[in-house]
């Protein structure tokens, strides 16, 4: 009798926890956070970065950050919504995946989500080997618009904000964007190791995933997609090498759909306590991005304004069909 009853005391305790991490963000339930792309770029970055912070915030709460590659994070994305209502659940996303939505033609969209966060903008830079003979993003012009298939550009997902860049550069050079020679990787370490290896002509990426290799020497930058030169980065923008293109990458959190109100505000909650946390702050500042804290309806307004507006830059780049 007593072992019955052990055994359902146990049953009971094992209910218990299952309940506890899954359903409502409260109390310090385990928080995962997946990053839908391979280890080693921005995506990837920021939900480690993010998972300290919430740490430091909130230490007795537990967070995994895990790996979900491919298909500029729509494998993730299709993951995610099949954990529709989980409210211990975000995923790391932005500019990129709005465009790699539209490329994959993802029957899964960002509708299908919670918006909980913007959290970061990043401005691109464009860099070469330390060996390549470019020594400036003007050299790199020329020999590009002589043969524009022969460079090759290692950059992120296939309609993501590197293909992006690579496509606006293309056009105000006076090359057809169609011709451009973009080799999509699912992260940043992929991309880091084609340009290493010197199998591509020339990088584009954030600025935090290159800035250390920039810093030893490995590459060299030729260029920054922000409007006027950078403290943090020694190099001219892409303008000064007169080709009008600008554009910030930014980054966010959403959920999975589906939430009550009650987990949309814990999670909100639980984002906003680490945004105002001192190790999310130094992070900001020593991986140079650009603090875009937002939440809300404000959040949600501006990620259906940029995937109306990313889905016409990309049409006109002729990256989707």
């Amino acid at each position: 009798m007593r072992l019955r009853r052990l055994a359902a005391l146990a049953v009971l305790s094992l209910a218990a926890l299952t309940a506890c991490g899954s359903g409502g963000g409260s109390g310090t339930s385990a928080l995962r956070i997946m990053a839908p792309a391979s280890p080693g770029g921005g995506w990837d970055q920021t939900s480690r970065v993010a998972g300290e912070a919430l740490k430091s915030a909130e230490p007795s709460r537990k967070v995994e950050v895990y790996n979900v590659p491919g298909a500029g994070g729509t494998i993730g994305l299709a993951q995610l919504a099949g954990e529709k209502g989980n409210g211990n659940l975000l995923m790391t996303m932005g500019l990129v995946m709005v465009g790699a939505v539209e490329q994959n033609k993802s029957k899964v969209t960002l509708a299908d989500t919670t918006p909980i966060a913007k959290l970061t903008e990043e401005y691109e830079i464009v860099v070469v080997p330390a060996g390549s003979p470019y020594q400036t993003l003007g050299d790199l012009v020329t020999a590009w618009k002589a043969d524009p298939t022969k460079i090759a550009i290692a950059g992120g997902s296939a309609g993501g904000t590197d293909h992006i860049v690579a496509g606006l550069m293309a056009k105000a050079a006076g090359i057809d964007p169609k011709q451009v020679n973009y080799i999509a990787h699912s992260g940043g370490g992929e991309a880091l190791n084609a340009l290493l290896g010197e199998k591509v002509a020339m990088g584009i990426s954030g600025i935090g995933e290159f800035a250390e290799h920039v810093k030893s020497g490995k590459l060299r930058a030729l260029g920054v997609s922000s409007p006027e030169r950078l403290g943090n980065v020694d190099a001219p923008t892409i303008k000064e090498a007169g080709l009008d293109v600008e554009l910030a990458n930014w980054r966010g959190f959403v959920a999975p759909g589906g939430l009550d109100d009650a987990a949309k505000k814990a999670l909100t909650d639980l984002v906003t306590k680490m945004h105002d946390s001192p190790a999310w702050k130094d992070a900001v500042i020593k991986n140079g991005w650009t603090d875009v804290f937002q939440t809300g309806q404000p959040f949600a307004d501006f990620l259906a304004t940029e995937q109306t507006k990313v889905k016409a830059v990309i049409a006109e780049m002729g990256l989707v069909s």
